[in-house]
């Protein structure tokens, strides 16, 4: 009976990776180096991951959400960022941020009102932490809500936004406390069109050209205290806690853009000649493909191993953190490799291998950088001191 279970439950994996990766091939990969070229956010294609069920992935069936654990989630964003990392960066900001927030800390009423739309590609969204002046130091923020009646009012900006002008809905962090006081700051779900609320200019960027990136500002923005997420106060600890379990989605997301690169130099490798034989039987370039699949195999293990006590409701601060920081750095390590197997047409657009390069860095940076990732581990194994 336990072996029918695992059965079941390995047939079901295996087909939503079939459905992550039919969507990718028939409805992504045609239009990647266009819309990476012109920096083209496809709005619309959001709304048809919202048909498949992969803008609600965690987010129970009773929300119009698909009801899945985070390892089915792995799986879906490590199918389509092996594809393109843009769209991949895209799905698990709306997943893991603006709607898990909301998921995990919101009222019933605000469940009902965000979440379908959120879960069905409705309504597409957008998470507000970082700032000009506090990147890293996510504690100095300086954007603030001032109570004013049933009102809080806004001023202040947000930047390094993803979908922060397409977005429908945003959740932001406030400050409503001293600076440097981790219970002096506050959620807020605030909705496109809300005066004082709007957006800046599309950033110019090295890679993840096809995900929306730009700041929002808000100009004596008038918020219900309705739409604060939980209690006043609880905006940072609500942050961190949502950040663990984004850490698990930049690792997936490494996790496929480190994919696709090694894949792309392996099929090359066993295409392109040199001195009468396949360049893959050269020790340098076997050795170095062995590699790359041996950081591979073990970034998927460090995933998989956050995403099951995600799943069991444990505490991953630290599982997270390793995951994402030994994923991404083998992101960037496998994608440059995938460019110099492939020489001088790696160099080129006219392969995928210069693209897998450019978007793998971001993932060493966003949603904290592998500076922040080393200092967290080392924050929590210093616990296990006697």
């Amino acid at each position: 009976m336990i072996q029918d279970m695992f059965n079941a439950e390995e047939k079901q994996m295996e087909m939503i990776r079939e459905s992550a990766r039919g969507f990718a091939e028939t409805y992504i990969r045609p239009h990647i180096m266009e819309w990476d070229e012109k920096q083209i956010f496809p709005v619309e294609l959001f709304k048809k991951l919202g048909e498949y069920g992969f803008m609600g992935i965690i987010v129970p069936e009773k929300y119009s959400g698909s009801g899945l654990s985070y390892q089915e989630y792995i799986t879906i964003l490590d199918e389509i960022s092996k594809v393109c990392g843009s769209i991949g960066l895209s799905v698990a900001a709306h997943n893991s941020l603006c709607t898990n927030h909301i998921l995990s800390f919101a009222n019933e009423e605000q469940k009902q009102k965000y979440l379908p739309k959120l879960a069905t590609g409705e309504w597409l969204g957008a998470w507000g932490l970082t700032e000009t002046g506090s990147g890293s130091d996510a504690g100095g923020l300086t954007t603030t809500a001032v109570e004013d009646g049933d009102y809080y009012v806004l001023n202040g900006s947000k930047n390094f936004i993803t979908h922060a002008i397409s977005g429908d809905v945003a959740v932001v962090i406030t400050r409503t406390g001293e600076k440097g006081d981790k219970k002096g700051m506050t959620a807020f779900i605030i909705e496109k069109g809300t005066p004082g609320f709007s957006a800046g200019k599309k950033e110019d960027k090295l890679g993840m050209r096809a995900s929306e990136t730009a700041c929002l500002f808000f100009d004596n923005c008038r918020v219900h205290k309705d739409q604060i997420v939980g209690n006043v106060g609880e905006g940072f600890v609500q942050a961190l806690k949502l950040l663990d379990g984004g850490r698990i989605s930049i690792a997936a997301l490494s996790l496929g853009i480190a994919r696709g690169a090694y894949e792309c130099a392996l099929k090359y490798a066993n295409e392109r000649e040199q001195f009468n034989q396949k360049i893959f039987n050269f020790q340098a370039v076997s050795f170095e493909l062995a590699e790359m699949a041996t950081k591979i195999e073990a970034s998927e293990l460090l995933t998989r191993q956050a995403g099951y006590l995600k799943d069991a409701g444990k505490k991953v601060t630290k599982e997270g953190a390793m995951a994402k920081l030994f994923a991404s750095e083998t992101a960037v390590q496998v994608s440059n490799e995938s460019v110099q197997i492939h020489g001088g047409y790696g160099f080129t657009k006219d392969y995928p291998a210069e693209k897998f390069f450019r978007d793998a860095k971001l993932c060493t940076i966003g949603e904290g950088t592998s500076s922040i990732q080393k200092m967290v581990i080392a924050r929590e194994i210093s616990k296990d001191v006697k």
